[in-house]
Protein backbone atom coordinates (compact mmCIF):
# COMPACT_ATOMS: atom_id res chain seq x y z
CA UNK A 1 0.00 0.00 0.00
CA UNK A 2 1.32 3.43 -0.85
CA UNK A 3 1.71 5.67 1.74
CA UNK A 4 0.24 8.19 -0.98
CA UNK A 5 -2.67 6.19 -1.21
CA UNK A 6 -5.22 8.32 0.63
CA UNK A 7 -5.90 11.85 -0.82
CA UNK A 8 -5.45 13.46 2.66
CA UNK A 9 -1.61 13.18 2.97
CA UNK A 10 -0.08 16.44 3.69
CA UNK A 11 3.33 17.13 4.60
CA UNK A 12 4.28 16.28 8.61
CA UNK A 13 3.65 19.15 10.11
CA UNK A 14 5.34 20.90 12.99
CA UNK A 15 4.11 21.58 16.36
CA UNK A 16 4.71 24.95 17.46
CA UNK A 17 7.21 25.93 19.24
CA UNK A 18 6.53 27.12 23.43
CA UNK A 19 6.83 30.56 23.69
CA UNK A 20 8.02 29.87 27.20
CA UNK A 21 10.70 26.45 26.81
CA UNK A 22 14.13 26.19 25.53
CA UNK A 23 13.88 22.97 22.27
CA UNK A 24 16.60 21.67 20.49
CA UNK A 25 15.85 21.58 16.72
CA UNK A 26 17.60 19.54 14.45
CA UNK A 27 17.58 20.30 10.77
CA UNK A 28 19.03 19.13 7.04
CA UNK A 29 19.59 21.27 4.15
CA UNK A 30 19.75 18.53 1.43
CA UNK A 31 21.24 20.54 -1.27
CA UNK A 32 23.19 19.75 -4.65
CA UNK A 33 26.43 20.81 -3.60
CA UNK A 34 26.23 19.43 0.02
CA UNK A 35 24.46 18.26 2.62
CA UNK A 36 24.56 20.26 6.04
CA UNK A 37 23.15 18.94 9.49
CA UNK A 38 22.61 21.53 11.85
CA UNK A 39 21.43 21.29 15.69
CA UNK A 40 20.56 24.20 17.53
CA UNK A 41 19.02 25.19 21.10
CA UNK A 42 16.46 27.83 20.77
CA UNK A 43 16.35 30.12 23.78
CA UNK A 44 12.90 32.03 23.92
CA UNK A 45 13.15 35.60 23.86
CA UNK A 46 11.99 39.09 24.99
CA UNK A 47 10.31 40.46 22.31
CA UNK A 48 12.71 42.61 20.50
CA UNK A 49 13.33 45.78 17.52
CA UNK A 50 15.96 43.12 15.83
CA UNK A 51 14.17 40.79 14.01
CA UNK A 52 10.75 41.18 15.68
CA UNK A 53 9.16 37.99 14.12
CA UNK A 54 11.55 35.48 16.19
CA UNK A 55 10.08 33.92 19.63
CA UNK A 56 13.44 32.87 20.44
CA UNK A 57 17.11 33.04 20.29
CA UNK A 58 19.42 30.64 17.86
CA UNK A 59 22.44 28.73 18.66
CA UNK A 60 24.19 26.51 16.87
CA UNK A 61 25.29 23.67 18.84
CA UNK A 62 26.27 20.94 16.32
CA UNK A 63 27.24 21.31 12.69
CA UNK A 64 27.98 18.73 10.21
CA UNK A 65 28.56 19.07 6.08
CA UNK A 66 29.38 17.00 3.64
CA UNK A 67 30.37 17.07 -0.11
CA UNK A 68 26.49 15.82 -2.08
CA UNK A 69 26.43 13.16 -3.66
CA UNK A 70 23.71 11.21 -5.27
CA UNK A 71 21.42 14.48 -5.44
CA UNK A 72 20.64 16.33 -9.15
CA UNK A 73 19.11 19.21 -9.32
CA UNK A 74 17.78 18.91 -6.06
CA UNK A 75 16.55 15.74 -6.61
CA UNK A 76 17.34 12.40 -5.48
CA UNK A 77 19.04 10.98 -7.95
CA UNK A 78 20.86 7.95 -5.66
CA UNK A 79 19.13 7.18 -2.53
CA UNK A 80 21.96 4.46 -1.42
CA UNK A 81 24.59 7.37 -1.72
CA UNK A 82 22.49 10.21 -0.57
CA UNK A 83 21.44 7.97 2.61
CA UNK A 84 25.15 7.98 3.34
CA UNK A 85 26.16 11.41 2.88
CA UNK A 86 23.37 12.55 5.07
CA UNK A 87 24.39 9.71 7.52
CA UNK A 88 28.02 11.49 7.65
CA UNK A 89 26.03 14.98 7.65
CA UNK A 90 24.30 14.14 10.98
CA UNK A 91 26.88 12.06 12.45
CA UNK A 92 29.18 14.89 12.71
CA UNK A 93 26.37 17.11 13.95
CA UNK A 94 25.69 14.71 16.65
CA UNK A 95 29.04 14.55 18.38
CA UNK A 96 29.81 18.11 17.85
CA UNK A 97 26.89 18.99 20.07
CA UNK A 98 27.06 15.27 22.21
CA UNK A 99 23.44 14.84 21.30
CA UNK A 100 21.65 12.31 19.28
CA UNK A 101 19.10 13.05 16.84
CA UNK A 102 15.92 11.14 15.85
CA UNK A 103 13.99 13.48 13.96
CA UNK A 104 14.68 16.61 11.46
CA UNK A 105 13.32 19.76 9.53
CA UNK A 106 14.42 18.77 5.60
CA UNK A 107 14.44 21.44 2.89
CA UNK A 108 12.50 20.79 -0.46
CA UNK A 109 14.20 22.63 -3.37
CA UNK A 110 12.74 19.83 -6.44
CA UNK A 111 9.14 18.73 -7.26
CA UNK A 112 8.12 21.99 -9.38
CA UNK A 113 7.37 23.88 -6.37
CA UNK A 114 4.14 25.46 -7.43
CA UNK A 115 2.86 28.77 -5.93
CA UNK A 116 -1.32 29.43 -5.90
CA UNK A 117 -3.59 31.83 -4.57
CA UNK A 118 -6.57 30.37 -3.35
CA UNK A 119 -9.82 33.06 -2.29
CA UNK A 120 -12.73 32.03 -0.29
CA UNK A 121 -15.69 33.75 1.31
CA UNK A 122 -18.27 33.45 3.48
CA UNK A 123 -21.41 35.02 4.64
CA UNK A 124 -21.65 36.87 8.27
CA UNK A 125 -24.91 38.81 8.04
CA UNK A 126 -23.15 41.34 9.78
CA UNK A 127 -22.08 39.85 12.96
CA UNK A 128 -18.82 40.40 14.01
CA UNK A 129 -15.96 38.01 13.28
CA UNK A 130 -15.10 35.00 15.74
CA UNK A 131 -12.43 32.30 15.52
CA UNK A 132 -15.06 29.96 14.45
CA UNK A 133 -15.57 32.48 11.05
CA UNK A 134 -12.32 32.57 10.42
CA UNK A 135 -11.58 28.62 10.46
CA UNK A 136 -14.27 28.62 8.44
CA UNK A 137 -13.16 31.27 5.33
CA UNK A 138 -9.46 29.16 5.83
CA UNK A 139 -11.45 25.94 5.47
CA UNK A 140 -13.10 26.44 2.41
CA UNK A 141 -10.21 28.35 1.11
CA UNK A 142 -8.05 25.07 2.14
CA UNK A 143 -10.53 22.61 0.27
CA UNK A 144 -10.03 24.43 -3.33
CA UNK A 145 -6.32 23.42 -2.83
CA UNK A 146 -6.90 19.72 -2.04
CA UNK A 147 -7.98 18.91 -5.63
CA UNK A 148 -4.66 18.30 -6.88
CA UNK A 149 -4.17 14.60 -6.36
CA UNK A 150 -0.30 14.34 -7.76
CA UNK A 151 0.94 17.37 -5.55
CA UNK A 152 1.11 17.61 -2.06
CA UNK A 153 0.81 20.85 0.41
CA UNK A 154 3.97 22.21 1.57
CA UNK A 155 3.08 25.52 2.95
CA UNK A 156 -0.71 27.22 3.24
CA UNK A 157 -0.40 30.93 4.58
CA UNK A 158 -3.28 32.71 4.74
CA UNK A 159 -1.53 36.11 2.91
CA UNK A 160 -4.73 39.05 3.69
CA UNK A 161 -8.38 39.21 4.76
CA UNK A 162 -10.97 41.21 3.24
CA UNK A 163 -13.99 42.39 4.54
CA UNK A 164 -17.39 43.56 2.23
CA UNK A 165 -14.79 43.94 -0.63
CA UNK A 166 -12.37 46.13 1.12
CA UNK A 167 -8.84 44.01 0.64
CA UNK A 168 -5.44 44.40 3.12
CA UNK A 169 -6.95 43.74 6.46
CA UNK A 170 -4.70 41.48 8.62
CA UNK A 171 -7.02 40.81 11.37
CA UNK A 172 -10.64 40.41 11.34
CA UNK A 173 -11.28 39.13 14.30
CA UNK A 174 -14.35 41.34 16.19
CA UNK A 175 -14.54 43.55 13.45
CA UNK A 176 -18.45 43.90 11.61
CA UNK A 177 -19.07 43.34 8.42
CA UNK A 178 -21.40 41.28 5.97
CA UNK A 179 -18.73 39.18 3.62
CA UNK A 180 -15.27 37.27 5.14
CA UNK A 181 -12.86 36.82 2.34
CA UNK A 182 -9.38 35.29 2.75
CA UNK A 183 -6.55 35.08 0.37
CA UNK A 184 -4.94 31.82 0.61
CA UNK A 185 -0.99 31.22 -0.53
CA UNK A 186 -0.64 27.68 -1.10
CA UNK A 187 3.20 26.24 -1.90
CA UNK A 188 2.66 22.61 -3.35
CA UNK A 189 5.02 20.13 -4.53
CA UNK A 190 5.00 16.86 -6.45
CA UNK A 191 4.42 13.88 -4.03
CA UNK A 192 7.30 11.54 -5.74
CA UNK A 193 10.00 13.85 -5.14
CA UNK A 194 8.55 14.50 -1.66
CA UNK A 195 8.42 10.48 -1.12
CA UNK A 196 11.84 10.01 -2.33
CA UNK A 197 13.28 12.85 0.33
CA UNK A 198 11.73 11.30 2.83
CA UNK A 199 12.52 7.73 2.14
CA UNK A 200 16.40 8.85 2.31
CA UNK A 201 16.24 10.44 5.19
CA UNK A 202 14.28 7.10 6.63
CA UNK A 203 17.01 4.83 5.70
CA UNK A 204 19.41 6.79 7.62
CA UNK A 205 17.11 5.84 10.73
CA UNK A 206 15.57 8.98 11.05
CA UNK A 207 12.22 11.12 10.65
CA UNK A 208 10.86 14.16 8.84
CA UNK A 209 9.38 16.49 11.33
CA UNK A 210 8.00 18.80 8.68
CA UNK A 211 9.21 19.91 4.94
CA UNK A 212 9.94 23.47 3.85
CA UNK A 213 10.15 25.11 0.71
CA UNK A 214 13.98 26.07 0.01
CA UNK A 215 12.67 29.69 -0.84
CA UNK A 216 10.79 29.97 1.96
CA UNK A 217 13.78 28.56 4.45
CA UNK A 218 16.18 31.22 2.47
CA UNK A 219 13.99 33.97 2.87
CA UNK A 220 13.51 33.84 6.43
CA UNK A 221 16.95 33.59 6.90
CA UNK A 222 18.55 36.46 4.88
CA UNK A 223 15.74 39.21 4.79
CA UNK A 224 15.33 41.69 7.04
CA UNK A 225 12.41 42.89 8.70
CA UNK A 226 11.56 45.80 6.30
CA UNK A 227 12.11 43.62 3.62
CA UNK A 228 9.53 41.07 4.11
CA UNK A 229 7.02 44.06 4.98
CA UNK A 230 7.76 46.05 2.01
CA UNK A 231 7.88 43.40 -0.11
CA UNK A 232 11.41 41.77 -1.60
CA UNK A 233 12.61 38.81 -3.45
CA UNK A 234 14.98 36.53 -1.88
CA UNK A 235 16.88 34.54 -4.62
CA UNK A 236 19.10 31.64 -3.52
CA UNK A 237 21.24 30.51 -6.07
CA UNK A 238 21.81 27.03 -5.44
CA UNK A 239 24.33 24.58 -6.66
CA UNK A 240 21.39 22.42 -8.96
CA UNK A 241 18.42 24.60 -8.35
CA UNK A 242 17.75 28.72 -8.08
CA UNK A 243 14.95 29.69 -6.30
CA UNK A 244 12.53 32.13 -5.79
CA UNK A 245 10.84 33.76 -2.66
CA UNK A 246 8.95 36.91 -2.70
CA UNK A 247 7.76 38.33 0.84
CA UNK A 248 5.72 41.38 1.26
CA UNK A 249 3.59 42.14 4.57
CA UNK A 250 5.84 39.91 6.30
CA UNK A 251 4.37 36.86 4.70
CA UNK A 252 5.78 34.71 1.91
CA UNK A 253 3.46 35.06 -0.68
CA UNK A 254 4.91 33.65 -4.04
CA UNK A 255 7.97 30.39 -4.52
CA UNK A 256 9.01 29.23 -7.67
CA UNK A 257 12.46 27.32 -8.46
CA UNK A 258 14.27 27.06 -11.78
CA UNK A 259 16.82 23.58 -12.32
CA UNK A 260 19.78 26.05 -13.03
CA UNK A 261 22.57 26.94 -10.67
CA UNK A 262 26.69 26.85 -9.71
CA UNK A 263 26.73 23.63 -11.19
CA UNK A 264 26.12 23.99 -14.81
CA UNK A 265 28.75 27.46 -14.87
CA UNK A 266 31.35 24.46 -13.50
CA UNK A 267 29.94 22.14 -16.02
CA UNK A 268 29.96 24.66 -18.70
CA UNK A 269 33.58 25.42 -17.63
CA UNK A 270 34.90 21.87 -18.15
CA UNK A 271 33.35 20.92 -21.21
CA UNK A 272 34.37 24.68 -22.71
CA UNK A 273 37.89 23.98 -21.35
CA UNK A 274 38.19 19.99 -21.75
CA UNK A 275 39.46 20.22 -18.01
CA UNK A 276 38.09 17.90 -15.32
CA UNK A 277 35.19 19.01 -12.90
CA UNK A 278 37.32 19.82 -9.75
CA UNK A 279 39.25 21.60 -11.96
CA UNK A 280 36.95 23.73 -13.32
CA UNK A 281 35.38 24.15 -10.24
CA UNK A 282 38.65 25.93 -8.68
CA UNK A 283 38.79 27.48 -11.61
CA UNK A 284 35.46 29.33 -11.64
CA UNK A 285 36.16 30.05 -7.83
CA UNK A 286 39.76 31.82 -8.38
CA UNK A 287 39.22 33.58 -11.84
CA UNK A 288 35.66 33.05 -12.66
CA UNK A 289 33.59 36.50 -12.83
CA UNK A 290 30.38 37.74 -13.95
CA UNK A 291 31.64 41.28 -15.16
CA UNK A 292 32.96 41.80 -18.84
CA UNK A 293 36.56 43.31 -18.10
CA UNK A 294 38.94 43.87 -20.75
CA UNK A 295 42.48 43.12 -19.42
CA UNK A 296 41.60 39.65 -18.97
CA UNK A 297 42.56 39.29 -22.88
CA UNK A 298 46.27 39.74 -21.42
CA UNK A 299 46.09 37.51 -18.66
CA UNK A 300 46.62 33.48 -19.32
CA UNK A 301 46.21 31.35 -16.57
CA UNK A 302 46.35 27.19 -17.02
CA UNK A 303 44.05 24.43 -17.70
CA UNK A 304 44.62 21.39 -16.27
CA UNK A 305 44.26 18.47 -18.83
CA UNK A 306 41.97 15.46 -18.36
CA UNK A 307 44.19 13.44 -19.54
CA UNK A 308 45.79 10.58 -16.64
CA UNK A 309 49.44 10.73 -18.43
CA UNK A 310 51.80 12.98 -16.42
CA UNK A 311 53.45 14.55 -19.19
CA UNK A 312 50.26 16.16 -20.68
CA UNK A 313 51.48 19.76 -20.30
CA UNK A 314 48.75 22.33 -18.61
CA UNK A 315 46.63 24.14 -21.81
CA UNK A 316 46.90 27.83 -21.66
CA UNK A 317 44.08 30.33 -22.37
CA UNK A 318 42.81 34.07 -21.79
CA UNK A 319 41.51 34.73 -18.75
CA UNK A 320 38.55 36.27 -20.46
CA UNK A 321 37.75 32.89 -21.78
CA UNK A 322 36.46 31.61 -18.33
CA UNK A 323 34.72 35.00 -17.75
CA UNK A 324 32.90 34.79 -21.36
CA UNK A 325 31.55 30.65 -20.67
CA UNK A 326 30.73 31.92 -16.69
CA UNK A 327 29.02 35.09 -17.88
CA UNK A 328 27.23 33.07 -20.81
CA UNK A 329 25.26 31.03 -17.94
CA UNK A 330 24.83 33.26 -15.18
CA UNK A 331 23.15 35.15 -17.71
CA UNK A 332 21.01 33.23 -18.74
CA UNK A 333 19.93 32.16 -15.13
CA UNK A 334 19.10 35.83 -14.25
CA UNK A 335 17.17 36.51 -17.12
CA UNK A 336 15.24 33.00 -16.32
CA UNK A 337 14.46 34.87 -13.14
CA UNK A 338 13.64 38.24 -14.46
CA UNK A 339 11.06 36.46 -16.36
CA UNK A 340 9.81 34.41 -13.76
CA UNK A 341 9.09 37.15 -11.29
CA UNK A 342 7.47 39.31 -14.14
CA UNK A 343 5.55 36.51 -15.23
CA UNK A 344 4.59 35.67 -11.71
CA UNK A 345 2.51 38.99 -11.16
CA UNK A 346 4.70 39.78 -8.38
CA UNK A 347 6.47 42.10 -10.12
CA UNK A 348 5.21 45.59 -8.52
CA UNK A 349 5.35 44.14 -4.99
CA UNK A 350 9.22 43.08 -5.42
CA UNK A 351 9.65 46.74 -6.30
CA UNK A 352 13.47 47.51 -6.51
CA UNK A 353 14.51 44.75 -3.86
CA UNK A 354 16.28 42.12 -4.30
CA UNK A 355 18.76 39.44 -1.91
CA UNK A 356 20.97 37.05 -3.52
CA UNK A 357 22.15 34.49 -1.59
CA UNK A 358 22.78 30.68 -1.70
CA UNK A 359 26.22 29.33 -2.20
CA UNK A 360 26.67 30.37 -6.17
CA UNK A 361 25.70 33.98 -5.04
CA UNK A 362 29.03 34.01 -4.06
CA UNK A 363 30.66 34.48 -7.67
CA UNK A 364 32.96 37.16 -8.30
CA UNK A 365 30.98 40.11 -9.85
CA UNK A 366 27.59 38.82 -9.05
CA UNK A 367 25.72 41.24 -7.76
CA UNK A 368 26.58 43.54 -10.66
CA UNK A 369 25.41 41.46 -13.07
CA UNK A 370 22.19 40.66 -11.19
CA UNK A 371 21.54 44.93 -10.95
CA UNK A 372 21.99 45.02 -14.60
CA UNK A 373 19.37 41.77 -15.81
CA UNK A 374 17.19 42.33 -13.02
CA UNK A 375 17.21 45.95 -12.85
CA UNK A 376 16.60 46.48 -9.42
CA UNK A 377 18.94 46.72 -6.44
CA UNK A 378 20.66 43.97 -4.88
CA UNK A 379 22.49 42.70 -1.87
CA UNK A 380 24.04 39.60 -0.82
CA UNK A 381 22.15 38.01 1.94
CA UNK A 382 23.86 36.01 4.57
CA UNK A 383 21.91 34.06 7.48
CA UNK A 384 21.12 36.63 10.68
CA UNK A 385 20.76 36.83 13.63
CA UNK A 386 22.11 33.24 14.88
CA UNK A 387 25.06 32.37 16.94
CA UNK A 388 27.58 29.58 16.98
CA UNK A 389 27.99 29.39 13.36
CA UNK A 390 32.00 28.63 12.78
CA UNK A 391 32.76 30.90 10.27
CA UNK A 392 33.17 28.94 7.33
CA UNK A 393 28.83 28.28 7.78
CA UNK A 394 28.52 32.13 8.50
CA UNK A 395 28.37 32.87 4.35
CA UNK A 396 25.43 32.95 1.96
CA UNK A 397 25.43 29.04 1.11
CA UNK A 398 24.40 28.13 4.73
CA UNK A 399 21.10 30.78 4.94
CA UNK A 400 18.82 27.24 3.54
CA UNK A 401 20.18 25.65 6.78
CA UNK A 402 19.94 28.56 9.46
CA UNK A 403 15.99 29.51 7.65
CA UNK A 404 14.89 25.73 8.89
CA UNK A 405 16.07 26.95 12.00
CA UNK A 406 13.98 29.67 12.19
CA UNK A 407 10.81 27.81 10.55
CA UNK A 408 9.64 26.45 13.61
CA UNK A 409 9.07 30.26 15.16
CA UNK A 410 6.80 31.05 12.19
CA UNK A 411 5.16 27.46 11.76
CA UNK A 412 1.63 28.48 13.43
CA UNK A 413 1.41 30.98 10.58
CA UNK A 414 0.18 28.02 9.06
CA UNK A 415 -1.24 25.94 11.89
CA UNK A 416 -3.82 28.47 12.69
CA UNK A 417 -5.12 28.13 8.93
CA UNK A 418 -4.75 24.40 10.11
CA UNK A 419 -7.03 24.19 12.75
CA UNK A 420 -9.97 24.59 10.38
CA UNK A 421 -9.08 20.72 9.84
CA UNK A 422 -7.58 21.48 6.60
CA UNK A 423 -4.51 19.96 8.08
CA UNK A 424 -6.04 17.75 9.95
CA UNK A 425 -7.69 16.16 7.11
CA UNK A 426 -4.19 15.81 5.53
CA UNK A 427 -2.59 14.71 8.17
CA UNK A 428 -5.21 11.95 8.87
CA UNK A 429 -6.27 14.09 12.53
CA UNK A 430 -3.00 12.48 14.11
CA UNK A 431 -1.31 16.50 13.52
CA UNK A 432 1.42 14.65 12.36
CA UNK A 433 1.81 12.11 9.51
CA UNK A 434 1.94 8.66 9.99
CA UNK A 435 5.42 7.84 10.11
CA UNK A 436 6.41 6.70 6.81
CA UNK A 437 8.71 4.22 9.21
CA UNK A 438 6.01 2.64 10.03
CA UNK A 439 4.57 2.06 6.25
CA UNK A 440 8.83 0.79 5.62
CA UNK A 441 8.02 -2.05 8.51
CA UNK A 442 4.56 -3.08 6.98
CA UNK A 443 5.67 -3.38 3.30
CA UNK A 444 8.95 -4.84 3.61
Amino acid sequence: MSIFGSSHFGMPRLKPLSSKRTHIVSVLDIGSTKVVCMIGRLTPRAESEILPGRTHNIEVIGIGHQRSRGVKTGVIADLEVAESVVRLAVDAAERMAGLTVDSLIVNVSAGRLQSDIYTATIDLGGQEVDAADLRKVLTAAGHQSLRRQDRAILHSLPTGFSLDGERGIRDPLSMYGDVLGVDMHVLTAERPALKNLELCVNRAHLSVEGIVATPYASGLSALVDDEMELGCACIDMGGGTTTISVFAEGKLVHSDAVSLGGQHVTTDLARGLSTRIEDAERLKVVHGSALPNGADERDTIAVPPIGEDERDQPTHVPRALVSRIVRARIDETLELIRDRIQKSGFSPIVGKRIVLTGGASQLTGLPEAARRILARNVRIGRPLGVSGLPSAAKGPAFSTAVGLMIYPQVADQETHAAQGGVLTQLTGGNGRIARMGQWLKESF
